[in-house]
């Protein structure tokens, strides 16, 4: 486990932060969180000034698969020994609450499920003073060229490798993909009319089914549309395909 330091009073850090969870297979089952991880990030610089990852424990240790069906997957023998989400709620609270909140499809899923854990234990829940969906930025600002703008396919169009399903190196990938589109588009608005300026501006915001190359593990997640909105508000739980961050 990594740890992370409290952080100042009105400090403008950005934390990035992503939650591994199991999957419902039936109707009115819940999400168990599994896996908490965060790095925070000096918005100035965009480097990585500490981290924290912890795995979780759910109360039913049923509901985790004895083998998980992707790489690098939490297995119910990696959580059996894990604190209870109880346990670790001081530290999730003071690295998430205060601080700009930033990751991939965080309002409608990790916004919700971390609303949920903490109204669980009796506890009220972390507060953003903004947020950053990438979800929903880079698909607008981005465009389609990068496919179904799930994490995977994205790391993949930049060359960045695989996308481990696991909180805290879903979270630095997630700060390189954008920091690749942020570089792309800068240059893009540099020279308009020589760097694939068809790409620029798109009047809508657009999803695609398929990704851009089968990767060497199974995606067995799904998404939905990215928000339309990036403020923080009350998101409505959808059910997602699988363990981990699209």
């Amino acid at each position: 486990m990594e740890s992370s330091s409290s952080h100042p009073e009105g400090s403008p850090e950005i934390v990035f932060f992503d939650l591994e969870t199991t999957v419902p297979s039936r109707a009115g089952q819940r999400f168990w969180v599994l896996e908490f991880g965060a790095i925070i990030v000096c918005p100035q610089k965009l480097v990585e000034l500490d981290c924290y990852s912890t795995l979780i424990r759910p109360k039913d240790l049923s509901v985790v698969a004895l083998k998980s069906g992707r790489c690098d997957g939490i297995t119910r023998g990696a959580v059996s020994n894990a604190p209870v989400f109880e346990e670790v709620a001081d530290k999730i609270f003071t690295i998430l609450n205060g601080r700009v909140w930033a990751g991939h499809n965080i309002q409608r899923f990790d916004c919700v499920r971390i609303k949920e854990a903490f109204t669980e234990i009796g506890r009220p829940a972390p507060v953003p003073v903004g947020m950053i969906d990438s979800l929903g930025v880079l698909t607008e600002r981005f465009g389609r060229r990068a496919g179904n703008m799930k994490m995977a396919t994205l790391a993949a169009y930049f060359g960045l490798g695989q996308q481990k399903h696991r909180s805290l190196d879903d979270v630095r990938m997630n700060l390189e993909v954008m920091k690749h589109c942020a570089t792309v588009l800068f240059l893009e608005s540099s020279l308009p009319s020589v760097l694939n300026a068809k790409w620029r501006n798109p009047s809508t915001i657009v999803t695609r089914s398929r990704s851009n190359g089968k990767l060497p593990c199974r995606e067995e997640n799904s998404r939905k549309s990215p928000p339309t909105t990036l403020g923080y508000h009350r998101a409505v739980p959808y059910t997602r395909g699988s363990l981990g961050k699209v």
